[in-house]
C-alpha cells in the first residue's frame, strides 16, 4: 500500500560541512528501496539541472538525504544511511558514505530525540550504514539543547558556527576491503601513476601536473575541460574493478582527485570530482584519504605534499582548505577526525512532486 503524501513528509533541511541535504526518519519513508528512492527524486525534483519543482538546488552538494533511525547495535545510538540523490539523473546511490552529511546526523538525531542530551556536549554514536564503520560526533548542547552558535569556521561556509567534532573508528577499506585495494602505493592507468585507496571514501589519487593541467584551475573551468573530463572517466571506469568496485559507470564512487603542490601554505592542493563535476572544496572522507596517501612512501600525493608532524593536514580546496587530524601508519592502520559544523536551516514537512502515472 502505497503511503499518503498528500499531507507531507517529516523532513530536517540542515547544512552539514559543505553540503546541504533532507534528514529523514526512516519510519517516515517508504519500507522499499524503490519506491522510497522514486519519492526522493521527487522530493529533491530530479531528474532537472536546475531541480526547479522540488528542494535540490542543482547541484550535487545540495542534493543529499541522510535517513536515520535508532540502531540495533550495542556500540550506536544511531544508523545513518547516506544517499546521493543525481541532480540531472533519476538515480539515487547509496554507494558511498557522505562525511559533511555526517556532520548534521549528531544535531539531527538530539532533535528527533532519538539521543538524549548529555550535558553542554552530547557526544553521538553513529553507524555509517553505508560502511558498515561507526563515529562519534560531539554536539554543542548547553542548556538541555542543541545549539548551533559558536566560533568554529569552516572554508566553503560563511561565517562562524559552534563545533561538531567527528571522530571516525578504522575505517580504512570501507568499501574497497583494504586501505590499498590492489596492495600497491602506486598503479599506472593509462600511463598515469594513480594512487588507488580507500579511508574512507575511494579515492583515485593523481598528480594534476599529470594530466596537463596545473591544479590552480578553478571549478568552473575544470567543468568545462571535456577532454581533461573524459580522460579522468575513462582511469576511473578502469580502476573501479582494480578497486573491488566493480562496473562503476553509474556509481558515484571512486572519487577522482588531482592533488598539486600548495602555494598557500596548505599541506597538498586538491580538485576532486563527484565523480563528473568538480566539487565546490572537498569530502571529510576524501580529505582524510588523501591526507592518508600524503604519509605513504612512494606516492603521488606524498611526492609533493608538505609533512605534517603535528598529524595536522591542511587539505587546499576550491574554496579554502580542511583540516584533518590523522595518525598512524600502513602497518597499524590510520585513525583521524575533524571539525565540522552544522545548521538546522528548517524543521517542517516537505511536499513531493506529485506521480506521473
Amino acid at each position: 500500500m502505497r503511503m499518503d503524501e498528500s499531507r507531507g513528509i517529516p523532513c530536517l533541511w540542515m547544512r552539514g560541512g559543505t553540503s546541504k541535504g533532507a534528514y529523514f526518519m526512516a519510519k517516515d519513508l517508504p519500507h522499499g528501496a524503490a519506491e522510497r528512492d522514486d519519492l526522493l527524486l521527487r522530493i529533491m525534483g530530479s531528474p532537472d539541472p536546475a531541480q526547479i519543482d522540488g528542494i535540490g538546488g542543482g547541484d550535487p552538494l545540495t542534493s543529499k538525504v541522510a535517513v536515520l533511525s535508532p540502531s540495533s547495535r550495542a556500540d550506536a545510538d544511531v544508523d545513518y544511511l547516506f544517499l546521493q540523490v543525481f541532480v540531472d539523473r533519476a538515480v539515487v546511490s547509496d554507494a558511498q558514505g557522505c562525511g559533511n552529511i555526517l556532520a548534521g546526523v549528531g544535531p539531527a538525531a538530539i532533535e528527533r530525540e532519538l539521543v538524549a542530551v548529555a550535558g553542554d556536549e552530547t557526544p553521538v554514536r553513529i553507524r555509517m550504514v553505508n560502511t558498515g564503520e561507526t563515529a562519534t560526533a560531539f554536539v554543542s548542547t548547553p542548556g538541555g539543547r542543541v545549539s548551533y552558535a559558536g566560533e568554529a569556521q569552516i572554508d566553503g561556509v560563511p561565517g562562524r558556527h559552534a563545533p561538531v567534532r567527528l571522530m571516525f573508528g578504522d575505517v580504512a577499506g570501507s568499501m574497497c576491503g583494504r586501505l590499498l585495494p590492489t596492495g600497491r602505493a602506486v598503479d599506472h592507468i593509462d600511463g598515469v601513476a594513480c594512487t588507488l585507496i580507500d579511508n574512507g571514501m575511494p579515492c583515485v589519487i593523481l598528480q594534476a601536473e599529470a594530466l596537463g593541467i596545473t591544479g590552480a584551475e578553478t571549478r568552473a573551468e575544470l567543468d568545462e575541460n571535456q577532454g581533461l573530463k573524459a580522460r579522468l572517466e575513462a582511469i576511473r571506469l578502469k580502476a573501479g574493478p582494480m578497486m573491488n568496485l566493480g562496473d562503476v559507470a553509474s556509481k558515484s564512487v571512486p572519487k577522482m582527485t588531482l592533488v598539486s603542490p600548495s602555494a598557500a601554505g596548505a599541506t597538498i592542493d586538491t580538485r576532486s570530482f563527484i565523480p563528473h563535476r568538480c566539487h565546490a572544496s572537498i569530502g571529510v572522507f576524501a580529505a582524510q584519504t588523501v591526507a592518508t596517501a600524503c604519509m605513504i612512501a612512494g606516492t603521488p600525493a606524498q611526492a609533493i605534499a608538505r609533512p605534517a608532524p603535528d598529524g595536522r593536514f591542511r587539505i587546499g580546496h576550491p574554496s579554502g582548505v580542511t583540516e584533518v587530524l590523522l595518525q598512524g601508519s600502513v602497518e597499524d592502520g590510520f585513525r583521524g577526525g575533524s571539525v565540522r559544523t552544522a545548521r538546522l536551516l528548517f524543521d517542517g514537512r516537505v511536499f513531493p512532486r506529485p506521480r506521473q502515472e
